[in-house]
């Protein structure tokens, strides 16, 4: 069996601040909508790292991605990379280090910004250069990708929160109101795409600090939200879940081989 599952990494959300502030989310798990779990992220707490460990289910310090200076593609299988080999399609609308490390690098943006190519892992996206690139136009970009093109597996990636954070820190309500504003965002879509009967995974790469940062073991850098919606999940409400087995989940979710990735068998429902 296989799900049409969407992926939403709200890149530096902290864990406090999705609790706290994304009312709607929030919302959805009061109804018995959806689940929220608490999940610290791998090492270094930082961006490019972080998205080949969520997409690869490799840790840092075993891909070589230790640091967001590092340009190349990916030496890993991913959920890209595996759906498309098992016939699946495949679209991001995401940051371009993600078309860095699964399409091509470095990136073009004159041949990158839209890609249409089967023969690619991320055979659809629409991929962004700068950090305050509006997230409600992100969101669009994303939703043109999933009604024009039915990817299995979409991934939607804004950066307005850890922009945020960068500029005013952790704990400032211009960093919490930029949560409150995706939250907002996610309330526009997301009862539609359960209607149509998605997998959504809704979590973050890393969180942020008060220094305006992050990329360290701070317990507000580590500690992220994992808010999961879809009648395939468990919704346990004492699930332990791993960064890197949210590759070899998704895998069992889009029904592909996840070959040697982990996977975090308590977070789906049944047998998988």
């Amino acid at each position: 069996m296989s799900d049409k599952v969407i992926l939403v990494v709200l890149d530096g959300l902290s864990y406090q601040v999705a609790h706290h502030c994304m009312g709607y989310l929030n919302g959805l798990i009061e109804a018995d909508r959806a689940t929220l779990y608490k999940m610290e992220c791998e090492l270094p707490s930082m961006s490019r790292p972080l998205y080949e460990c969520i997409l690869t289910g490799i840790a840092p310090v075993n891909s070589g991605i230790v640091n967001n200076e590092i340009v190349r593609l990916s030496h890993f299988d991913s959920i890209f990379s595996l759906a498309q080999k098992a016939g699946k399609t495949t679209a991001a609308a995401a940051y371009y280090w993600v078309s860095e490390l699964y399409n091509r690098s470095p990136f073009v943006a004159t041949r990158d910004r839209f890609t249409n190519d089967k023969q690619l892992a991320i055979q659809h996206g629409c991929f962004y250069q700068a950090d305050h690139y509006p997230d409600d136009h992100l969101f669009i970009d994303a939703e043109y990708l999933r009604t024009e093109h039915s990817p299995d597996f979409l991934l939607i990636h804004p950066m307005n929160i850890d922009d945020t954070g960068h500029k005013f820190g952790l704990d400032s309500s211009q960093y919490r109101n930029s949560a409150r504003k995706a939250d907002i965002i996610l309330a526009n879509y997301l009862p539609s795409w359960i209607e149509q009967g998605y997998q959504i995974i809704i979590t973050s790469d890393h969180g942020m600090n008060n220094d305006h940062s992050h990329g360290g073991t701070l317990p507000e850098e580590r500690s992220v939200p994992l808010f999961v919606i879809g009648e395939r999940f468990s919704h346990q409400a004492a699930c332990r879940v791993e960064q890197t087995a949210l590759c070899g989940t998704i895998c069992a979710l889009l029904g592909v081989d996840y070959v040697d990735k982990n996977i975090c068998n308590e977070l789906l429902a049944g047998d998988k």
